[in-house]
C-alpha cells in the first residue's frame, strides 16, 4: 500500500479513538498503540496505592514512585488483541472501569507522568507504520506525522456511547454519571498548562456524531488510503 507511515489520531473522550485505531492497524498491518490505557494504567497504579480518591490526588509522591511502573502491552492469545500489562499484571478490564476514567484526566495533567510517557510513545514509533491514539498524539508526540485526524463528537452522543459499553459489560453505572465524566474529562483535558487537548492545525476533523460506527471506518479508511499511496 506505499511507505508506512505514522498516524496520529486524537480527539475528545469516548469518540471510539481506540476503536478506529485498532481496527486501522489491523487492517493495515500497523502497530497499533493505546496511549490512553497507558494513562489509565498510571492511574490505576495511583489509585492501588491510595493516592488518588475523590479527596485528595498526592501528586508529589506519584512522581516520584514513577520509575515504579512498568507499562507494555501484549497480544491476547484468544482476541488477537493488543493489551496493556502494569507491572506484570494484564490490567484491561481494570482499567476502563468509570472510577479510573473519573480520575486519569488529573493524573495525565501531571507533567513529569507526560514526559515519562512522550518518550516511551515516541520509541515505539521510530520505525514508522504505526497508529497512536491519544489528546496529544499530533501535537506533542508525533508532531511530524505524515497523517493527523481529531475525533470529536457531542457530548451527549459520546456518553451514551460510553454508557452503553459499560452497562454491557456489567459495570454498574447511571447515564448521569457517564455524562458528567464526559464532560469534566473535556474540561480537565481541554484546559491543563501541559500538552491540552487541540487539534493540529493540518488535522482532519471526523465529527462522528451522526455516523455509525462502520460509516465512520469507511470514511476514515478512504482517507489513510490516500496518505497511505
Amino acid at each position: 500500500m506505499g511507505n508506512k507511515i505514522i498516524i496520529a489520531i486524537d480527539g475528545h473522550s469516548s469518540t471510539g479513538k481506540s476503536t478506529v485505531a485498532r481496527r486501522l492497524a489491523k487492517e493495515l498491518g500497523y502497530v497499533y498503540v493505546d496511549t490512553g490505557a497507558m494513562y489509565r494504567s498510571v492511574t490505576l497504579y495511583a489509585m492501588q496505592k491510595d493516592l488518588i480518591d475523590k479527596e485528595h490526588f498526592d501528586s508529589h509522591t506519584l512522581i516520584q514512585v514513577l520509575s515504579e511502573i512498568q507499562i507494555r502491552f501484549e497480544i491476547n492469545k484468544d482476541s488477537g488483541r493488543n493489551e496493556v500489562v502494569l507491572n506484570g499484571k494484564n490490567v484491561e478490564r481494570e482499567i476502563r472501569s468509570l472510577e479510573v476514567s473519573s480520575f486519569v484526566s488529573q493524573v495525565a495533567a501531571i507533567s513529569e507522568v507526560r514526559t515519562k510517557l512522550v518518550e516511551q510513545q515516541q520509541e515505539m514509533g521510530e520505525e514508522k507504520g504505526i497508529v497512536m491514539d491519544g489528546r496529544d498524539i499530533g501535537t506533542v508526540v508525533f508532531p511530524k506525522a505524515e497523517l493527523k485526524l481529531f475525533m470529536t463528537a457531542t457530548a451527549k452522543d459520546r456518553a451514551e456511547r460510553r454508557y452503553k459499553e459499560l452497562v454491557d459489560r456489567g459495570d454498574k453505572v447511571t447515564y448521569e454519571e457517564v455524562l458528567k465524566n464526559v464532560v469534566d474529562r473535556d474540561h480537565i483535558d481541554s484546559t491543563r498548562k501541559d500538552s491540552p487537548l487541540k487539534k493540529a492545525e493540518d488535522a482532519i476533523v471526523i465529527d462522528n456524531s451522526n455516523l455509525t460506527l462502520e460509516g465512520q471506518f469507511e470514511k476514515i479508511f478512504e482517507i489513510v488510503n490516500n496518505a497511505v499511496k
